[in-house]
């Protein structure tokens, strides 16, 4: 394992939103366990969406946006988180399309300078009745398109 990063997309299309990592997240090793990480990503995600307006409260038949699903979840780790502290996952958008996303992330230091771990998650927009894939709304498409990875 490295802490060698990824290549990163520009800042002016990605957040670095801060997470903490509880003593309890950690595994009998003391290491921050696997399955924690897409966690806070997750935690990271959302409070990024929400700042936007974009939330869930508590009725599906109104969720829009919120409701989705995930398709895909890929994640390498590079190195080991080995105590709690201020942590941060560095966020950005892949690909928008009509009715699904892709969003790549990196969990990383409080500073975003090293990288424990990096992947990308891709999610589906859901119709809250029938459960099909459903359009995002424009509103979200317009944060959406900020948070979007330049083409290399």
């Amino acid at each position: 394992m490295t802490a060698e990063a990824p290549v990163a997309p520009a800042p002016s299309h990605s957040r670095l939103i801060p997470v903490t990592v509880h003593f309890d997240d950690l595994d009998a090793l003391g290491l921050l366990h696997n399955a924690r990480y897409p966690v806070l990503v997750e935690r990271a995600w959302t409070e990024l969406w929400q700042e936007h307006g974009f939330r869930f409260e508590g009725d599906w038949a109104a969720a829009g946006d919120v409701c989705n699903a995930v398709r895909e979840l890929r994640i390498a780790y590079q190195a080991p988180v080995n105590r709690p502290g201020a942590y941060a996952v560095h966020l950005w958008l892949e690909r928008l399309g009509t009715t699904g996303l892709t969003y790549g992330f990196r969990f990383c230091s409080a500073d975003g300078a090293t990288t424990y771990a990096h992947g990308a998650r891709v999610l589906v927009r859901l119709d809250s009745e029938t459960l099909r894939p459903a359009p995002w709304s424009e509103e979200f498409r317009a944060v959406g398109r900020e948070l979007l990875r330049a083409a290399d």
